[in-house]
């Protein structure tokens, strides 16, 4: 039975049920990232349509970097609401990716322009491990 109920691009259950049992499908159409290597850096460009440079926080937390947004329609939308249909998505959200704890704010640059945030993250080398260092007796 566990193998009638799939996820993948909505299963056999409909799409009402399929959020009901298994979260907001919709959560992985928003911030989609491409991440490509460089050589000496990471460059990561996420989808950020009509969000606006003061609407997007970037954290960086335990080798964590979490990008905040929130998509807002404009308030001419909001008094015509004579739409059809919606399927974009308004409201706030976050996805984090993982860099490593050695990577800082100075490792990363940031850059918005035509509705796509465009990171340039620094490659860095974990910190070299010490070795243990015997001293010798005399």
């Amino acid at each position: 039975m566990n193998n009638m109920i799939k996820n993948d691009n909505y299963g056999i259950l409909d799409p009402l049920f399929d959020e009901l049992f298994f979260g907001n499908k919709n959560k992985h159409e928003v911030m989609k990232t491409d991440i490509k290597d460089e050589g000496d850096h990471y460059l990561m460009k996420i989808d950020l349509p009509e969000v606006k440079k003061e609407n997007i926080k970037l954290t960086l937390e335990d080798g964590y970097l979490i990008v905040s947004a929130k998509f807002d329609y404009n308030n001419e939308d909001k008094e015509k609401n004579n739409y059809i249909r919606r399927e974009r998505h308004y409201g706030n959200c976050s996805r984090s990716y993982y860099l490593g704890e050695d990577v800082t704010e100075e490792d990363i640059k940031a850059k918005l322009q035509d509705g796509v945030l465009t990171l340039n993250v620094k490659k860095v080398d974990p910190k070299a491990k010490e070795t243990k260092k015997f001293i010798s007796i005399e």
